[in-house]
């Protein structure tokens, strides 16, 4: 079978059979085969990079393992712990089954700190993010803002190694430190407090009840800890909205993503705090608030 034609018949096997999560709106049955494609020819890239990529020639030992890949992704493993691969805000990154993958929606997250960010005038920039993850949005951050140092904490050590790769990956170990550890405990014996301008975090909000519905593809590879946000899915932004005024100097910013119709919630309770002077959400593009950025007085 000539490569075109093998192409069309695998495109043809994942349209009909794979099941597609609206969390990842990057994967399609054409973005996954051309990811398990590159990676079966011994160049792993995420669905976006290969997206770009030209297609090579496969030999037929090639052949075989891509038919194995898609095997795996049809039987429920995700795509980013097949190909080891994921993009986030221009990024390619490290990924598996030690952290929650990156997703699109957490890059109004990342967006809207760097937004913030830029916008002070100011020669250094003191930023911590926690249940880091992958590090996706502390490495987004340093990325994108030259003067921003940043702190990372998770309270998966599993979770930390891989940021850390990612951070290697980079060239971004100068300017990201990572930490294991509950929240913001790592940072207390740093002197930080009041010292940050900035807090950012995508932290687990989905409710305890509604873990056991969720899809397979999610609750059985990805590290629960890392989603199940505890009886009302908001255990974890009480703490931090509550600790969070140690660290941040006045007119800092907290900055977090929430589920679906979180926000109003949160924006509610944050307001009624003294320590804090606004707050807001930030909508997607379906109209859904799913970041609260709230400044200290």
């Amino acid at each position: 079978m000539n490569q075109n034609a093998l192409y069309e018949t695998l495109l043809a096997e994942l349209s009909r059979n794979l099941a597609l999560l609206p969390d990842k709106p990057e994967e399609t049955p054409h973005s996954t085969l051309r990811a398990l494609w590159m990676l079966a020819a011994g160049k792993p890239l995420s669905v976006e990079s290969a997206m770009a990529a030209e297609l090579p020639e496969l030999d037929g030992k090639q052949v075989e393992k891509l038919r194995q890949t898609i095997q795996q992704r049809l039987d429920g493993t995700p795509l980013a712990h097949i190909s080891g691969r994921q993009s986030f805000m221009g990024l390619e990154l490290l990924a598996g089954p030690e952290a929650l993958i990156p997703r699109k929606e957490t890059e109004l997250l990342a967006g809207s700190a760097i937004e913030l960010l830029r916008q002070q005038e100011k020669d250094a920039l003191n930023v911590i993010d926690v249940c880091t993850g992958a590090g996706n949005v502390a490495l987004a951050i340093a990325n994108a803002v030259q003067q921003a140092r940043v702190y990372a904490s998770d309270l998966s050590q599993e979770a930390v190694q891989l940021a850390k790769k990612n951070t290697e990956l980079h060239d971004l170990t100068g300017r990201v430190a990572l930490y294991t550890g509950d929240l913001l405990d790592p940072f207390r014996p740093l002197g930080m407090e009041g010292k940050v301008d900035m807090i950012t975090c995508n932290p687990p909000y989905i409710s305890s009840a509604k873990v056991p519905a969720m899809a397979s593809e999610i609750s059985e590879h990805e590290p629960e800890m890392a989603f199940n946000g505890g009886v009302f899915g908001i255990n974890l932004m009480r703490k931090l909205i509550a600790e969070a005024t140690d660290f941040i100097r006045e007119k800092g910013h907290l900055v977090f993503e929430v589920g679906l119709g979180q926000g109003p919630a949160m924006e509610k309770q944050i307001s009624k705090l003294p320590a804090y002077q606004s707050v807001k959400t930030v909508a997607d593009a379906h109209g859904n608030a799913r970041v609260v950025i709230a400044q200290v007085r």
